[in-house]
Parts: C-alpha cells; structure tokens; sequence
C-alpha cells in the first residue's frame, strides 16, 4: 500500500526553499515587502493562506511568476480538501449524465 505524503503548506516551502537559503530572516522579508511581521510568521508556521496580495508581493521580491504563490496554496488547499472528503464525495455529489447541460443554458 502506498503511503499518502502530508500535503506541505505554502509557508514551509516559503521559508525551507526561499527565506532559509537566502539568509533572509522572517522579519526582514515582511520588512522588504512591506506587511505586517505577524503575516509572515502566521504564513511560514501554516496557519495563513497565501492571498492575492502576498502573491503579487512575492513575485515582485523574488522575480517569480504572479501566480506562483496562489498556486502553490491552490494546490494545498485542494489536498487539504481531498483528504477530508476522502470517501463522502462519492457519496454526496451526483455525477452530471446526458447532456443536461445544453437544457441549462436554452
């Protein structure tokens, strides 16, 4: 059996793959990008999303595609959402048969 992995938030990857080799602390970052130090420590230690906001000012910060960031959390929050639905979905969600959707839209 293969073993699921735990999806990784945003921030881990923020601080382990950016902040951490760069040698650029926590409060530095929110300094050089201009939000609040709390903002960035709640997004490294996973307990705030990546908004629109944040992304756009770590694209400008470290050169990176603009959706690089709502990516990144889009994908979490899709795994997150997997694996508490893991199951139910099936179950709760009908799937769409025919060509109901051309009557939607007449």
């Amino acid at each position: 059996m293969i073993k699921k992995l735990t999806p990784i938030h945003p921030g881990e990857i923020l601080l382990e793959e950016f902040l951490n080799p760069m040698k650029i602390s926590a409060y530095q970052f929110a300094k050089d990008i201009n939000v609040p130090a709390r903002r960035v420590n709640e997004i490294i230690h996973g307990k705030r999303s990546i908004n629109a906001d944040t992304a756009l000012r770590l694209e400008r910060y470290f050169g990176l595609s603009e959706r690089f960031g709502l990516n990144l959390q889009a994908r979490y929050d899709i795994e997150i959402e997997k694996d508490k639905l893991a199951g139910r979905l099936a179950n709760e969600v009908k799937v769409l048969t025919g060509n109901r959707t051309a009557h939607a839209r007449a």
